[in-house]
C-alpha cells in the first residue's frame, strides 16, 4: 500500500464524499455514546445482557464476518482465482452456520455460559479451558490487527496520511465506541454497517457490470485472460486449492475448507458465537445464524464478482501485471490484489458515490475489529483474569478490566497489523491462522459433546497436537518442501489439525480416566435431557416463520441451488 500511495493512485474524493464519511463517523460514535446508558454490569458490556432479538443478532452475526478481510480479502481472491472463492461461502460458511443454529446454540445458550472456552472448562477442566482461551486471544490481536492494516491502508489512499498514523486514527475511533458501550454498541454498529457495506458494493457491482458488457462480457474477458475459463466455474477450484487433481481438490474443498475450516470457524469462534449468546431467548439464539445465513448467500456476487470485475479492467491488475502476481512476484505499479475493490472504486464511482463506497469500506473494517476486540476482551476477562488472576472480584470490577482489556487489545492490534502488511492476499493468511486455531478447536469440541468417555487430559493434548501438526504443514509449505501453491497449504493443515487431534485425543483418552457421567449433565449429548434443548414456541417465538429447523431448510434448499448454478 505504501507503494500504491506513492504511485499517486489515491482515490479523488470530493467535499461531498468527506461530508458522508464524517456523518457516518458522529453516527457511529452516538451509537458507542447511547449504548454506554444501558451498561449497568459485566453481563450488559459483555453479552448485552442477553436481551436482544434474532434480527438484531442475525444481522450483526454476519456483518462481524463481513470485515475488512472479507470484502477486501473475498475481493481480492475473487480477482485471483475467480468464481472458485465462492467456496468460502456456499461450502465454507451455510452448512456450519445451519449446524450451529439447530445443533450447538441449543448447548451454548442452555448451559448460560458466557464464552466458548467457559463451555470447554465446564466440560474439560482447567487444561483445555486455558490453551483455548490463550490461543483464541492471540488469534483474534492477529485478526484485528489485519482488519486494522486495511483500514488504515483506505485512510492512507483517501487522506494520504502515512501507513502508521492511519492505523493510530483508525484504531482510536474503533476502540471509542466499542470501550464506551461494549458489545451492544458493537452489535448496533454492526448493524448499521451491514446496511452501509451493501449500500456501497451493489453499485460498484452494477456499474462494473455495465462497463465489461454485462455478465456475457465478464465471461469473454475472463476467459482471455490468465486465469482462463477455469475461473468462471465454482468445481473443482483447482486454481484456488493448488491441487493439479480435480479430485483431490474437490476433496480439499469438502473436506478441509467444508467440514473442517468452516466448522472450526462458524460453531467455536466466539466472535460469532458470542452473537447469538447475546439473543433474549433459546429461539432467538437459534435462529440468529440461520437469518444471517440469508444475506451471506447473496454477498458473493457483491464482493467476488468486483474482484473479477476489476482483474480484467483495473490497468493496475490486467495482463502482465496479473501474470506476475499469480507468480508470486509484484506487478510494475506495486499495486497487489488487495487493492482489486480500491482501485475499482477509483476507476467507475463518481464523487457522493464514492463517499458512501468509501464509508461502506470503512464500515466493514470497523465491523470486523470491533468484533474481534469484543470478543477479546470477553475472553480475556472472564476466562484468563478471572478464571486465574484476581477471583472473586466485584462486578464493578470486571466491567472497568474489560474497558481496559479493550484498550490494551487494540494496541496490540496495532503491533500485529505489520504482520498482515507481508501478505498481498490476505486470505491467504486469515485461512492459515484458522488452520491453526479454529480446526483443532473443533475436533476436541465436536468428540468431546457427542463422546461422553473423552478426558480432560485428551482434551488440551489433543489441541496442543493438532495445532502443531498444522504449523509443521504450513513450514513444509513456506520451505517449499511441499508444494501447495494458492490456498491448499491451509486446506491441508486444517485437515492434518482435524485428524491428528482426533486420533491423539482417542489414544490419550483410552490411558486416562473420565469423569463422572453426572458431572456432564447439559455438556454431552447423549448425557442432557431433551427438554433443556427445546426453544420456546409461545410470545414472542410463536409463528411457522420463527421455527429455526424449517428456516434452515430454506436456506439448504437454496444453497444447493446455487452451488448447481454456478
Amino acid at each position: 500500500m505504501p507503494v500504491l500511495a506513492a504511485a499517486n493512485l489515491r482515490l479523488d474524493a470530493h467535499a461531498i464524499d468527506y461530508v458522508l464519511l464524517a456523518f457516518y463517523f458522529v453516527l457511529v460514535l452516538g451509537i458507542g455514546y447511547l449504548a454506554r446508558k444501558q451498561v449497568s454490569s459485566s453481563i450488559d458490556f459483555f453479552l448485552s445482557g442477553r436481551s436482544l432479538p434474532a434480527w438484531v443478532t442475525g444481522l450483526a452475526f454476519i456483518s462481524a464476518n463481513l470485515g475488512a478481510i472479507e470484502v477486501m480479502g473475498m475481493s481480492a481472491n475473487g480477482a485471483q482465482y475467480g468464481l472458485p472463492t465462492a467456496h468460502y461461502f456456499w461450502i465454507g460458511a451455510i452448512p456450519a452456520m445451519l449446524f450451529l443454529g439447530i445443533v450447538m446454540m441449543p448447548f451454548y445458550y442452555g448451559s448460560k455460559v458466557r464464552s466458548v472456552p467457559e463451555f470447554m472448562r465446564r466440560r474439560f477442566g482447567t487444561g483445555a479451558h486455558l490453551t483455548n482461551g490463550i490461543s483464541f486471544a492471540l488469534a483474534q490481536i492477529l485478526i484485528a490487527g489485519a482488519n486494522l492494516y486495511l483500514l488504515a491502508s483506505v485512510v492512507n489512499l483517501l487522506l494520504g496520511w502515512p501507513i502508521w498514523v492511519s492505523i493510530v486514527v483508525a484504531a482510536v475511533i474503533v476502540l471509542a465506541y466499542t470501550a464506551l458501550g461494549g458489545l451492544s454498541a458493537a452489535i448496533y454498529n454492526e448493524v448499521l454497517q451491514f446496511f452501509v457495506i451493501v449500500a456501497a458494493l451493489v453499485p460498484l457491482t452494477i456499474v462494473g457490470l455495465y462497463k465489461v458488457g454485462g455478465w456475457d462480457g465478464l465471461v469473454d474477458k475472463v476467459t482471455g485472460g490468465p486465469g482462463g475459463a477455469a475461473q468462471l466455474e465454482s468445481w473443482p477450484g483447482n486454481q484456488l486449492t493448488g491441487f493439479g487433481s480435480n479430485f483431490l481438490s474437490v476433496l480439499g474443498l469438502v473436506f478441509g475448507l467444508g467440514f473442517v475450516l468452516s466448522f472450526g470457524y462458524w460453531t467455536t469462534n466466539f466472535v460469532e458465537v458470542q452473537r447469538a449468546m447475546a439473543s433474549k431467548s433459546m429461539s432467538a439464539a437459534q435462529r440468529t445464524p440461520i437469518i444471517g445465513a440469508f444475506p451471506k448467500m447473496l454477498i458473493p456476487f457483491i464482493v467476488i464478482i468486483p474482484g473479477m470485475i476489476a482483474a480484467v479492467t483495473v490497468t493496475e491488475l490486467q495482463g502482465e501485471n496479473k501474470q506476475a502476481l499469480i507468480d508470486g512476484g509484484s506487478a510494475p505499479s506495486g499495486a497487489t490484489f488487495n487493492d482489486a475493490l480500491l482501485l475499482l472504486m477509483r476507476d467507475l464511482l463518481p464523487n457522493g458515490v464514492l463517499g458512501v463506497a468509501i464509508a461502506g469500506l470503512l464500515a466493514s473494517f470497523m465491523a470486523g475489529m470491533a468484533a474481534n476486540l469484543s470478543s477479546f476482551n470477553t475472553v480475556f476477562t472472564y476466562d484468563i483474569w478471572q478464571a486465574y488472576i484476581k477471583k472473586d472480584k466485584p462486578d464493578s470490577y470486571y466491567l472497568n478490566m474489560g474497558r481496559w482489556v479493550t484498550a490494551g487489545a487494540t494496541i496490540l492490534a496495532i503491533g500485529t497489523a505489520a504482520i498482515a502488511s507481508q501478505y498481498s492476499n490476505l486470505m491467504d493468511y486469515l485461512q492459515q491462522l484458522f488452520s491453526f486455531f479454529n480446526a483443532p478447536l473443533f475436533a476436541t469440541f465436536i468428540l468431546g459433546m457427542f463422546w461422553k468417555r473423552m478426558t480432560p487430559a485428551a482434551a488440551w493434548i489433543g489441541l496442543l497436537s493438532g495445532t502443531a501438526s498444522a504449523i509443521v504443514v504450513f513450514l513444509l509449505a513456506e520451505t517449499g518442501v511441499w508444494d501447495l501453491p494458492g490456498q491448499g497449504a491451509s486446506f491441508i493443515g486444517a485437515g492434518a489439525a482435524f485428524v491428528v487431534d482426533i486420533a491423539v485425543s482417542v489414544a490419550v483418552t483410552m490411558v486416562t480416566k473420565p469423569r463422572e457421567a453426572s458431572e456432564l449433565t447439559g455438556l454431552v449429548y447423549s448425557l442432557t435431557p431433551r427438554e433443556s434443548l427445546k426453544r420456546s414456541t409461545t410470545g414472542e417465538d410463536a409463528g411457522w416463520y420463527r421455527n429455526p429447523g424449517l428456516l434452515a431448510g430454506i436456506v439448504l434448499v437454496l444453497t444447493i441451488a446455487l452451488n448447481i448454478a454456478f
